[in-house]
């Protein structure tokens, strides 16, 4: 049992950096959802979704309700619960109610195939998986003879089958005694996107959410109890996890949830209806935004206080034309899965676009070469970070999260330079990085030019092999007009690039697409591109 009086964290935001003391026996259940109740914040509106309005108070009384179907269900102490779910009450509850009995969840896209989801499973090994209506028949029969056993669970149904979430959630009850977890035990798993190889798991710790809520949420962007934020980015990605869930309520925040996908159109509708505070988006919504918006819909997106971006770089012509268009400074960041949030930011106040700024505070950054050593000045080097929320490792991945979680340090395999400024400038992945004559090429400096053209709605850059067998850049385009693509268009092209890069920079090559493979966090897939060129 926790004694709830010395059950959270002490926290002293005031601090540079804030201090953080997560005790021993430690239940991040009761840091994000019962402290807001305890401390009186119970009436206070916690989650908004399609479905209605929850105040904390409820949103508790469901985790706890959460907790005992998922024990009775057959889910332990460290025991896995894979929950593909959109956001919303229900995936809210059950996260923070697996929490609670100390088991682990680990939340997955509802939107992937058949054979991703054999191989998650397989993974992961649950014994209880909550799932949509539409997935049921499929989890129910591809589990039923697989061992261990896996209890499947039916969410968002109003049959009265034997699976029925909220035939269970209806008659379980109300109260819940936290496990006695440690701080240190697995609380969730966040896969990776598999941007570059097959997805992992990252195994992270009840004692994490706490610090990226403080560190970033509170210390960099500001939020507080009196916000309301939306995150396009779902709860099942590292991303939206923090925005929609530990961000608000580690603040006694709103969080608004909607399940529909995100488009420029759904956006909007869900700002005009909600008004948030807060919105956080990835880059390519923002450019979709910036295509869909007209006089109307800025004076709509001014009223936001902040506009957060992640999950990809965010080109410094959007960020600026997005300021143009609302007034509103864009705040751009660098996080991974393994650290589970942003630990590279700008500020509020200090934007400088085509920077992703400067370390969070709580969290350490260097520049290394090849063989590990930190680089000059003005050289690029692949990121490392230390920090607080680091994941214990990939499941069941010894080779790669030894290679990947280096004691304090973690691989991010992203390259950067540091400016005159001290800002940190994002240059590309290791593995996209182009040398061209003998000089390194930035991938990601081609297209941020290329996006700049009125033509191109997307692109992405990577290496391709000439006549004689070296590498120079091609361009993968995505026009704002599909019926443009021909000679005429990439002769535009390579003489804009021929323009404003060095000469050994411009793509040799533009090939039009109607779209660009991505993940489904909705990063670029440059490996099926290379797959494309054979190369």
């Amino acid at each position: 049992m926790i004694d709830q009086q010395a059950a959270f964290a002490r926290i002293d935001i005031a601090a540079d950096p804030p201090r953080i003391e997560v005790p021993r026996l430690y239940n991040a259940a009761l840091e994000f959802i019962d402290r807001n109740v305890i401390e009186g914040r119970g009436e206070r509106i916690a989650l908004i979704d399609e479905s209605g309005r929850y105040t904390y108070r409820e949103l508790s009384q469901r985790v706890n309700q959460a907790g005992h179907v998922l024990r009775e269900a057959g889910a332990g102490m460290e025991q896995r619960v894979l929950l593909c779910l959109d956001g919303g009450i229900d995936f809210v509850s059950l996260f923070w109610g697996a929490v609670k009995i100390g088991a682990v969840p680990v939340p997955v896209n509802p939107l992937l195939t058949p054979e991703d989801y054999t191989n998650l499973v397989s993974d992961a090994r649950p014994r209880v998986l909550v799932t949509n209506p539409d997935c049921f028949d499929y989890f129910d029969s591809m589990l039923r003879c697989r061992p261990p056993r896996c209890r499947v669970l039916r969410a968002g149904s109003d049959r009265a089958g034997p699976g029925d979430l909220a035939r269970l959630m209806a008659t379980a009850p109300m109260e819940l005694e936290a496990a006695a977890t440690k701080s240190d035990d697995a609380a969730f798993w966040l896969y990776t996107s598999g941007s570059t190889g097959s997805p992992k798991g990252v195994v992270h710790l009840h004692r994490s959410p706490i610090h990226t809520a403080v560190l970033f949420g509170q210390k960099v962007l500001g939020i507080g109890q009196d916000d309301r934020v939306f995150s396009a980015s779902k709860m099942f990605f590292a991303y939206g996890l923090g925005n929609s869930m530990s961000f608000p309520f580690a603040a006694g925040a709103t969080s608004i949830v909607s399940a529909r996908q995100p488009t420029a159109e759904n956006v909007l509708a869900v700002i005009d209806q909600h008004r948030p505070t807060v919105f956080c988006g990835v880059p390519t919504l923002y450019h979709n935004l910036l295509d869909s918006a007209g006089a109307k819909e800025a004076k709509l997106l001014a009223t936001l206080r902040l506009y957060v971006s992640a999950g990809e770089p965010l080109p410094e012509s959007i960020g600026q034309r997005w300021q143009a268009l609302s007034g509103r400074e864009v705040i751009d960041g660098l996080g991974t899965t393994e650290m589970l949030q942003t630990f590279l930011s700008n500020r509020p106040g200090q934007a400088c676009y085509g920077t992703t700024g400067i370390a969070v505070p709580g969290y350490r950054i260097k520049l290394v070469n090849q063989a590990g050593t930190t680089v000059a000045p003005g050289e690029v080097g692949e990121l490392m970070v230390a920090g607080p929320s680091a994941g214990a490792g990939y499941w069941n991945r010894r080779a790669q999260s030894i290679r990947t979680f280096a004691g304090l340090w973690t691989r991010t395999g992203d390259q950067y330079i540091v400016g005159p400024d001290q800002r940190y400038r994002y240059c590309g992945r290791h593995d996209d990085m182009l040398k061209v004559g003998g000089i390194w090429v930035s991938p990601y400096e081609v297209e941020s030019l290329l996006i700049r053209h009125p033509l191109v709605a997307e692109c992405a850059v990577v290496g391709q092999s000439d006549a004689g067998g070296l590498i120079k850049p091609k361009a993968f385009v995505v026009l704002k007009d599909p019926t443009l693509a021909g000679a005429v268009t990439i002769d535009a092209l390579q003489r804009f690039a021929r323009e404003h890069l060095a000469p050994y920079k411009y793509p040799r090559w533009v090939e039009f697409l109607n779209e660009l493979p991505r993940t489904a966090t909705g990063k670029v897939c440059r490996y099926r591109l290379r797959e494309h060129l054979g190369v």
